[in-house]
């Protein structure tokens, strides 16, 4: 169990610190960490049509409700759009807008290809590699914790 306690420890840390740091990364942006998971979130082929609040919940592991206020203040400030679900008119379906999407592409990820650079600096590719695994295995792993929990919606800070 210390070995365990070790790595957990080790783990919030880490969170604590890619926010910290990640978030100094694109502040000149005006964006958090939270900002920037929800634009590559949105960036990716698979959003081209946008997501529903719900859906990119579950793909961030947060909650609706702190992740309907960031979207607030992203649509606020213009980097995202929502409109009505096509298919659900109860629904909302959250896109990035044209703004959002120029400052995601052309200055956002620069300076965020840039921060992964300088944390990543002494990984190899396998080292990388076998952490990513790791990771994935052990978000499966709490994944299975919260849903036995009767999780639904994680309770973790958008």
């Amino acid at each position: 169990m210390a070995l365990a306690n070790r790595l957990f420890f080790r783990l919030y840390q880490c969170a604590n610190m890619l926010h910290k740091t990640g978030t100094r990364a694109v502040e000149q942006e005006g964006l958090t960490t939270q900002q920037w998971a929800v634009l590559g979130a949105l960036s990716r082929p698979e959003a081209g049509a946008g997501m529903s609040v719900g859906d990119l919940a579950r793909y961030l592991k947060v909650s609706r409700q702190n992740l309907s206020g960031l979207i607030g203040r992203m649509e606020r400030d213009g980097r995202v759009q929502t409109g009505p679900d096509p298919a659900d008119r109860r629904s909302r379906i959250i896109s990035m807008s044209d703004a959002g999407r120029r400052l995601w592409q052309d200055e956002a990820l620069p300076k965020i290809h840039g921060y992964y650079g300088q944390v990543l600096d002494g990984f190899s590719v396998n080292d990388v590699t076998h952490s990513l695994h790791y990771l994935l295995k052990l978000l499966d792993n709490m994944q299975r914790v919260d849903d036995a929990q009767g999780g639904g919606e994680a309770a973790v800070d958008g």
